[in-house]
């Protein structure tokens, strides 16, 4: 299976980078094809909401920075993970923002590859994660009708095995 990870935490050893790690592991070792995109250290701008991905550019973005690197990964991607501490409610404005732009290549529906999705979340807060929780939900469980692999937080007992057998389990 191929998994895309988008890690949004700007912190290389923070809990988010460590639950992204124990699972890129685990499923590499399960023979999995894992990419990780750290999108806190990559230029990737905002949605211009100007429509010419739905128009003149056919489904590619106006906009040539890094997302095109995350966009080529997405197209035969089967498995997206969101990685992200949670910055006021939700998830890191660097991780949103690339999120936003998925506009261009899965509105409105995602490439048929794409089957499955899990959240990695770290707070300081265990009762931080309502925010996240609902964008996940309605935004790739319920609008792309993906299949959910499952929300983890560094909150969560036994995160680190939970992951584990997230990766055998694919």
């Amino acid at each position: 299976m191929k998994i895309l990870i988008l890690n949004g935490s700007p912190r290389p050893g923070g809990d988010t980078a460590a639950m992204v790690k124990t699972f890129q592991e685990e499923a590499e070792r399960r023979g999995h094809q894992v990419v990780v995109f750290p999108v806190c250290r990559m230029n990737i701008r905002g949605c211009l909401a100007c429509e010419y991905c739905h128009g003149k550019g056919q489904g590619a973005c106006v906009q040539k920075d890094d997302m095109q690197q995350i966009y080529a990964e997405l197209r035969d991607t089967e498995m997206l993970v969101l990685a992200a501490p949670i910055y006021y409610h939700g998830i890191s404005g660097q991780l949103k923002c690339a999120i936003d732009r998925f506009y261009a290549l899965l509105y409105p529906k995602a490439p048929a590859s794409l089957k499955k999705a899990a959240m990695f979340l770290s707070s300081g807060d265990p009762d931080m994660y309502v925010g996240a929780k609902f964008s996940y939900d309605g935004d790739f469980l319920g609008y792309l009708g993906l299949e959910d692999g499952g929300i983890y937080t560094n909150h969560d007992p036994d995160v680190t095995e939970r992951l584990r057998e997230l990766a055998a389990s694919l």
